[in-house]
């Protein structure tokens, strides 16, 4: 480039001003170094290896290696861990594929403030129910926590801190079944607005709707003339599954274990000469949200080697019937055995929708041609063959049907 330059200068400087000159020189270097600040492009892991990229404190490292696990990762390039902080994935969780993403999580410290007491602690996770997790605090649903930054970092010896809201008890009493309660309300009108309480005609209540909620107040509300009855029934907790490429389908491990809820339910009863005759729901307040369960389920399938005319070749497909398969099934799961009705990909799936490459209704009448019915092909294409020569007599009259029916 300076050679460049210099050769313009020699040969130009007759034609151009010297500012003409130095601009373009300085044009051209520019255009230099723009192309020597271009990253260049991390090679491809060979057979064996893996590019592990390690996101740390907003910095990023990308490093080949053949080992199996972060952990010896992390002790070939020499990165430290506390024990409070967080990798994703797992430490000893065994690497299968030829590239990661890793994400570090430093933990750092932070002021938890209940009430008057003060807990210092170590904690890489972001929000506050982790971090009272974390830490070993308790806290209720109707509990508040919120983070901001310390005021006296120096007494403190953190620049965050966790600012606990406890909840107030109150002792409920409701058609003759007693429970203490949280709650965040300040008046008796609020408690009941929050907790869903409607009052019937014939309840009473034992506290006036403006009155002060205090802590451990007691509160009774009850009915005159019908027989009620209140019990604690358990609340079942929603399950969340998280798909992940790495591990094949059947895989499944509990990330976050999910915990029921509770809930009071008053009942309405009529009694007839002793026995009960009916019974009906008039009152139900949850006391404890169920907690939601996270899964990881694996959604790697691997499908046999070769084409689609080897998949029918061992199904026991004759050559002269391929083309009225491939039409069907093109026109149907479009060869994706975990096709289910309506476009979604679920290897795990066993509702009563069109399933796999027939989109057999429903799926699961495939079992009879194998176990592995799900993410086979060729048992697919088994079931498939049964399937067609059983209602048409033959793939060709299967086929015929299609093209007036288009079903099958």
């Amino acid at each position: 480039m300076v050679g460049a330059c210099h050769d313009f200068m020699r040969l130009r400087i007759q034609r151009f001003s010297p500012l003409t000159i130095f601009y373009t020189c300085l044009v051209l270097g520019l255009g230099l170094f723009a192309l020597l600040m271009i990253p260049h492009a991390q090679a491809a892991p060979a057979s064996g290896e893996r590019l592990i990229t390690i996101h740390d404190r907003g910095h990023e490292r990308g490093i080949i290696t053949r080992a199996n696990t972060l952990r010896q990762v992390f002790k070939e390039t020499n990165v430290t861990l506390d024990k409070n902080d967080i990798v994703e994935p797992g430490l000893d969780e065994t690497l299968v594929t030829s590239n990661y993403q890793v994400n570090i999580y430093r933990a750092r410290p932070i002021v938890i403030v209940d009430g008057p007491a003060r807990q210092l602690v170590m904690s890489a996770y972001q929000t506050p129910k982790q971090i009272a997790e974390h830490a070993g605090v308790t806290l209720r649903d109707e509990d508040k926590a919120t983070l901001q930054m310390t005021h006296n970092m120096i007494r403190d010896g953190a620049s965050e801190q966790m600012i606990i809201d406890r909840a107030l008890p109150v002792r409920l009493t409701l058609y003759g079944k007693e429970n203490t309660v949280y709650t965040q309300a300040t008046t008796v009108e609020q408690f009941m607005r929050e907790k869903d309480i409607t009052l019937g005609k014939k309840d009473t209540i034992s506290k006036s709707r403006s009155a002060e909620i205090t802590a451990n107040m007691k509160l009774d509300i009850w009915r005159n003339g019908k027989q009620t009855a209140t019990k604690e029934e358990a609340i079942p907790f929603e399950v969340e599954q998280v798909q992940d490429a790495n591990h094949e389908v059947g895989y499944r491990q509990v990330k976050t274990p999910g915990v029921k809820g509770k809930k009071m339910v008053t009942y309405e009863i009529v009694m007839r000469n002793g026995h009960e005759v009916s019974r009906k729901a008039i009152q139900t307040v949850v006391t404890k949200q169920p907690s939601k369960q996270v899964e990881v389920v694996g959604i790697k399938v691997n499908l046999p080697s070769g084409s689609h005319e080897d998949w029918m070749a061992a199904a026991g497909i004759s050559s002269g019937d391929f083309g009225y398969v491939n039409y069907i099934v093109e026109h149907e799961g479009g060869w994706a055995p975990c096709k289910v009705q309506g476009g979604a990909i679920n290897c795990a799936y066993s509702g009563y929708l069109g399933y796999g490459l027939v989109q057999a209704t429903p799926g699961d009448k495939m079992a009879s041609a194998g176990g592995d019915w799900r993410t086979n092909p060729i048992t697919q294409l088994r079931w498939a063959t049964g399937y067609a020569i059983g209602r048409y007599g033959s793939w060709s009259g299967a086929y015929n049907y299609w093209l007036s029916a288009h079903r099958w």
